[in-house]
């Protein structure tokens, strides 16, 4: 069964920083992007960022220039974020398009996975 792992939230201070990390493990035969959404409590889940398998990265508006998608192996990417803003507290969760198995039983067609989630707060 295919499984996305993250790592890296945590809590602080306004200007700080923090690092993601999601590793995907298990029966997977290619993936064709990884990426991170965030979700507050009472809103929609919001795409953040997202990184292909040939390396394209792109951002929501909010976060360029402070957010970096960045690619470890063929299955583990980092998002590092810079100069946090109280706004970005939120679970962010890592989500991935992954073709492999699926009940045990190979198939080509990709599917989204999704992480449990990681808290990330931004406080004073």
């Amino acid at each position: 069964q295919v499984q996305l792992e993250e790592s890296g939230g945590g809590s602080v201070q306004p200007g700080g920083s923090l690092r993601l990390s999601c590793a995907a493990s298990g029966m997977i035969s290619s993936i064709k992007h990884m990426g991170w959404y965030r979700q507050v409590p009472g809103k929609e889940r919001e795409w953040v960022a997202t990184i292909t398998s040939d390396g394209t990265t792109d951002y929501v508006g909010s976060v360029k220039g402070r957010f970096t998608i960045s690619r470890v192996n063929d299955k583990t990417v980092h998002m590092q974020m810079n100069s946090l803003k109280a706004e970005d507290t939120a679970v962010y969760y890592c989500n991935a398009k992954i073709s492999g198995a699926r009940n045990g039983i190979w198939s080509n067609d990709a599917y989204d996975y999704w992480g449990q989630g990681t808290q990330v707060i931004v406080s004073s």
